[in-house]
């Protein structure tokens, strides 16, 4: 027995549902692994490091994490090729002072480290990370920057998958609602007419109605 086709309404849902499965958003991203990468090439006057960070999540994305050395060139590789690197790149990492360790924006686990200058005892408040792109080294950098030079995002499949599914989503309710309301207004319509049109007629005229009542009339006065 074959299978019955999908709901015409659900097609651009599983449309977007494999595509976001299958590859990354569009050609501007490069995939490597399980995740989706874009170089953000616009220089950006900043106030803090949520500002850069800001520029990931419009995308459906986070700064940039790093969990092993693959990983770490790759991203060096493909700045050299692609992306017209700058010698610094930010990364999406904070010291969080609440435990004394450096933590990843995107609440991945701490794997892999690259740090060029790792110093016992030295102050890290306020202190966040680069990638030097000459090198592949990392090194710690004032979280206070005023500029970059470009921002490098990444967004696991499945993020995106999530996102298209709700864009795709909100698309399908919207028209959903609109075909719901037009017909329950056309219902309404319909239903006065109906009303209407079987609405009890009296086979006489005003007329004819004034004619007989004054007849009645007369009869009672002369009975």
């Amino acid at each position: 027995m074959p299978r019955a086709a999908p709901p015409a309404l659900l097609l651009p849902l599983l449309g977007l549902a494999a595509a976001a499965a299958a590859d990354c958003p569009s050609s501007t991203w490069v995939q490597f692994q399980d995740s989706c990468y874009i170089f953000l090439q616009e220089a950006i006057k900043v106030e803090s490091i949520e500002d850069v960070r800001n520029q990931c999540t419009n995308h459906g994305a986070d700064m940039i994490s790093i969990h092993n050395e693959e990983e770490n060139a790759f991203i060096l590789d493909t700045l050299k090729k692609q992306w017209k690197d700058p010698a610094d790149i930010l990364l999406g990492m904070f010291f969080d002072t609440d435990d004394a360790s450096f933590k990843w924006f995107d609440n991945s686990n701490m794997t892999f480290n690259k740090w060029s200058d790792q110093e016992d005892g030295e102050e890290l408040v306020d202190t966040c990370a680069f990638l030097h792109t000459k090198t592949g080294d990392w090194k710690k950098g004032n979280c206070e920057v005023s500029s970059v030079e470009g921002t490098l995002c990444k967004a696991a499949n499945n993020r995106i998958l999530i996102s298209a599914l709700v864009i795709a989503g909100t698309v399908i309710l919207t028209v959903l609602g609109a075909v719901v309301w037009f017909l329950y207004k056309r219902s309404l319509d319909s239903g006065f007419t109906t009303v209407f049109s079987t609405a009890h007629q009296s086979p006489y005229n005003d007329d004819c109605v004034l004619v007989v009542a004054e007849e009645n009339e007369y009869d009672i006065q002369f009975n």
